[in-house]
């Protein structure tokens, strides 16, 4: 394991964290992500990226269809699930990562 590459993955934990007070810092997160992606690739840590990029483009997605659905009220529902998920998403993931696992859909028999 190359301890750089785990402490980069809890930057990046660290930049989505971030991002509830300063969105930019999502963006970094993700960018991160997709230029380090080749240096974890076969690792464990692959998932954690895997996990971070998800959250990012689901993150977008839900964020924009809240913002969108505002006028209707329905928004308000919808940023503040969105809220929960994302929050639950960094800390699982981060709290993974503190033990040395790997996270997500692809690890449910570990």
């Amino acid at each position: 394991e190359d301890r750089s590459l785990r402490d980069l993955t809890a930057v990046v934990y660290a930049l989505q964290a971030a991002s509830l007070l300063v969105g930019v810092t999502l963006l970094a997160a993700v960018v991160v992500n997709y230029v380090k992606r080749e240096d974890v690739a076969g690792t464990w840590l692959e998932s954690h990226f895997t996990w971070q990029i998800r959250t990012f483009w689901f993150s977008l997605l839900w964020t924009v269809i809240g913002a969108i659905t505002l006028l209707i009220l329905v928004g308000f529902v919808i940023l503040s699930v969105w809220l929960i998920w994302f929050i639950y998403r960094i800390a699982k993931g981060w709290i993974a990562l503190a033990e040395g696992k790997p996270v997500g859909a692809k690890t449910a028999g570990n």
